[in-house]
Formats: structure tokens, sequence, C-alpha cells
């Protein structure tokens, strides 16, 4: 089966399309043209994929992306049993002529939108409406598949969930240490940037430091660089997944102070199920989903406390019998309940089964196909 996989919003190294999706379809021997913004993100495609490069949807300034990503799918779809999208700015650049296509919906871009500080107030009342007829009219005429769970209530049909699950290696990683904590992930203001910035300031004394792994918003940037300038942490910026998560081991414990905004709510927490993963000590805020999973492995502190956070930071320095438990049990329930491999059989044999059957989309509450 030959896919094209398309993006002009997420880095190319995204951990979901690269690492998991677009590994387990090169693993099962399928081939793979990847469209995705890789001069715009420094990133050299690897040899297994034909790459077609795009511009990167950023902030307001989208349409160039767009018209690039329409002439981009149409090359990459010309010999293509199945394509696969990102991004539902993608739904309005799919070629006429396509193959079966298929959107991965990765988050609900309607609840997303109040994390976006750069939009104007009139966006934000104008949009939701647009997302949602958008999303109707995807439905209709694409196969969906869906990140959460949680997401099921938006479509009218039923659609098959590919949760975020990571790479969890059967031995066991290396303990936690007593003089680092972490962060994985993009960082944000509703992602808690300002309260790790404040607790790097409480850990200092304690010769205890923040590393912070990831790209940041644009409006937390001065605050980042600032914090680094003084010595308050090390901002490593943009790294690939795989190394990222490696950096991570041997971490005192791993931060996720999300703020409680919708689109974090019921979301798969993967930050957690990563730092679990590595045998990190979760810290995190009561969201309902990551309390769910981290399974005690770690502690849960109230939104926006900082205090609390730098208490629960000495507490597992000074309690190794209980770092230790944490880290043991965190890596044993992310391999029992969240490695990828699991899964990853179920995703390529539902995208073969639709190439299969030349993508007639069933409309709910119809009686007749589109035809894809």
């Amino acid at each position: 089966m030959k896919v094209c996989v398309g993006t002009v919003v997420h880095h190319p190294e995204d951990a979901r399309i690269m690492h998991r999706q677009i590994r387990a379809l090169l693993d099962a021997g399928h081939q793979v043209t990847y469209v995705a913004p890789f001069t715009h993100c420094n990133v050299t495609p690897q040899p297994e994929i034909r790459a077609i490069d795009v511009p990167r949807a950023v902030g307001l300034h989208r349409a160039k992306a767009l018209r690039a990503a329409r002439s981009a799918l149409k090359r990459g779809c010309a010999d293509a049993d199945l394509l696969l999208v990102h991004d539902i700015e993608l739904l309005l650049a799919l070629p006429r002529r396509r193959p079966v296509t298929v959107w991965d919906v990765h988050e609900d871009t309607v609840a997303a939108l109040e994390a976006k500080p750069y939009l104007p107030d009139f966006a934000r009342s104008t949009l939701p409406p647009l997302l949602r007829n958008l999303e109707a009219r995807a439905e209709r005429r694409l196969h969906l598949i869906l990140a959460e769970e949680s997401y099921r209530s938006r479509f009218a049909a039923d659609h098959p969930v590919v949760p975020n699950h990571t790479y969890v290696a059967e031995t066991a990683p290396p303990p936690p240490g007593e003089s680092r904590v972490v962060y994985v992930g993009h960082i944000s203001a509703a992602r808690g940037a300002a309260e790790m910035v404040e607790l790097a300031r409480l850990l200092r004394p304690h010769g205890i430091r923040l590393d912070l792994i990831g790209p940041a918003d644009a409006d937390v940037r001065p605050m980042l660089r600032d914090a680094q300038r003084t010595g308050l942490l090390d901002w490593f910026g943009y790294v690939p997944n795989r190394h990222a998560l490696r950096m991570a081991q041997g971490a005192l414990a791993g931060l996720s102070l999300l703020h409680d905004v919708p689109n974090y709510r019921e979301s798969t927490p993967t930050k957690v199920i990563e730092y679990m993963a590595q045998g990190v000590p979760v810290i995190t805020t009561p969201l309902p989903k990551a309390v769910e999973a981290m399974k005690g492995c770690g502690a849960v502190v109230p939104f926006g406390d900082v205090d609390a956070a730098y208490r629960a930071v000495l507490e597992l320095r000074d309690d190794p019998a209980r770092r230790a438990k944490a880290s043991a049990d965190g890596h044993a329930e992310a391999r029992a309940a969240y490695h990828w491999p699991d899964r990853a059989p179920e995703f390529v044999s539902l995208l073969e089964n639709w190439a299969a059957a030349r993508g007639r989309v069933t409309v709910p509450g119809g009686h007749r196909a589109v035809a894809v």
C-alpha cells in the first residue's frame, strides 16, 4: 500500500505522526510519501520516506501554506492508495481527485481556541460554528480516526480511536536522581510556563535545576530566555521526541502543570504517560485523565499552586524509597497499558481495510455513500 501523509501545522518529527503512525506503516512494509514543513523546521527527512516540503502554517499566517499544501497533496496522491491528513486546515486543501482519504482528529479544535493567544476576539466568536460545520462535512465525505475517546460526542457516527500511546522499553530505565526536574513538550502559558519558571526560582537554592525540553509560544519566549540567561533553568528548545525522552531519564520528577482549560480536561495525558514510561515520577495538576493514568506514581498539586509543586519536589527528593517505587510502578503501568506497538497493528489494519474498500463512506442517517 502507498500512503500519502500530510501536515502543515505539526512539526515533521511529531511523535504521533512520524514516530508512531508512519513508523508503523513502514514497519508493516508500506510506502509513505510525507508532505510536511521540513525546511521551516530544519528537519532532514528520513531516507525511508518520500518527502515533499511545504511551508508551515503558523499563527494567523496560513494562506501561503494552504496554497502550497494543495499542490503538494496533489503530487503526493498521484499514485497513492490512501491519503492521511492531520490538520483541520488541510480539509480546505484536499485535491479534487484523490484516493481514500482519512482525517486524524488530533484535538478538539474549538476547545483549543482558548489556548491560542494570537487570535483576535472576533475570531473566537466566529470560528466555532465554522469549524463545527467543517467537521460535519468531513465526517460525511472522509474516514475519521480520533485521538481521544472523548471526541466521539462531537460526531454523528462512531469512529475508531487511535490513542496517543508511547514506546515503553521492556527493561527498566535508569532510576530517578535528586538534582533535576524536567518538562517535555510544547511550552505555553496554559501549559504552566510561568509556574515552571517560578518553581525553578524556588528550587535553585536547593541545588535542583529545571530542564525545559520543547518549543515555546511567542508570548512566553522572552520569559524563558530571561530565566535561562540568569541561570534559573535550561531551555533546550525543540528536540525530537525520542531524544527528548532519553534526556528526561534519571530526573527527580517530570512536570505537567497544565491549566484547567477545556482542551486538556478529557485529553489523554501523553506527557504523564511518557514520564512514566521513562521511570520518572510525575507531578501533575488534577486533570481527571492525568490523575487516573498516573496511578499514584508521583504527586497531584492544585492548579496554579507553585508552592505545592515545590513541596512535592522536595518530598520526592527526601524520600528515596517513594521515588524508586513511583519510578518502578510508573514504568510497569506504562508498559502494560500504554505501549504503542501493542496498538500499531490495529492502526495499520484499519488503513489497509479502508484502502482495499476504495473508500465508500456511509452517510449517518442516510442510504447513500459519498465517494472519497
